[in-house]
């Protein structure tokens, strides 16, 4: 029919609009469907690509956002991996500009935030799940090593968390009298060290094994207990200490 409206005729003429002009209304109506399926059901009710959409909406407040938010789940698998990926590999999916990233990173910022309020400062044993909630959110989806330390006082409360180093896809360098060192420096009576798997399989190495006995006896002859060594993988970690090795 000559006189038929299609979706790429709507399309070019939000394209065309002047900026601060309202997108049109299979936009508006679509954005408006899902927020109120998010409101009323909750993340459960949405697909991590409309979850992204409802992100990128922000972003990009005039567009349709959906190619987008798929090309994302396409390339980092999950909307976890698009929120966690390095903004240069974010830059390069095609329709992610700076604005995208910075409020991908935001969000990436206030889940860590989020995340690390519920231990720092608290009883670390006793809350060991929300403390292993923390390091799989801070470090599962890492794309290199990091090793991270937990200092916890003499009733366990975590006291501080620092990162003690970086490495590449499969090695991080460890030093045992740097980790004993800034315990001493925090005044703490114990320690639990994590690092991450980018691999995504949490199985120890010889080298894991071998540093995580070095630290264990470095720290002992100080006084200093180490509770566990925990390796983050994808979808699972990896507990020395319920694994027998501690």
């Amino acid at each position: 029919m000559d006189n038929q409206y299609t979706f790429d005729e709507a399309f070019s003429e939000f394209a065309r609009a002047k900026p601060g002009s309202q997108p049109p209304s299979y936009i508006r109506d679509h954005r408006k469907r899902l927020r109120d399926r998010f409101v009323n059901g909750g993340t459960d009710a949405v697909a991590d690509y409309e979850l992204l959409e409802l992100v990128l909406f922000r972003a990009i407040p005039r567009q349709d956002v959906k190619p987008i938010a798929h090309r994302l789940i396409k390339a980092f698998g999950d909307f976890s991996g698009a929120v966690s990926a390095p903004r240069e590999r974010l830059a390069a999916i095609n329709g992610v500009g700076d604005a995208i990233v910075t409020e991908l990173k935001v969000v990436e910022a206030a889940a860590h935030r989020l995340a690390r309020s519920k231990v720092i400062h608290r009883q670390a044993i006793s809350g060991w799940d929300a403390l292993v909630d923390y390091c799989r959110t801070t470090m599962a989806h890492r794309e290199t090593e990091q090793f991270r330390i937990l200092f916890l006082d003499r009733k366990n409360v975590l006291i501080a968390d620092e990162e003690q180093a970086r490495g590449t896809v499969d090695h991080v360098p460890v030093y045992p009298r740097e980790v004993v060192k800034r315990a001493l420096e925090l005044n703490a009576s114990a320690i639990i060290l994590v690092h991450n798997h980018p691999s995504g399989d949490p199985t120890p190495s010889d080298a894991d094994i071998t540093v995580t006995r070095l630290i264990e006896d470095a720290a002992r002859a100080l006084s200093i207990t180490l509770h566990d060594h925990l390796i983050i993988g994808s979808a699972d970690e990896f507990s020395f200490r319920s694994s027998g090795y501690l």
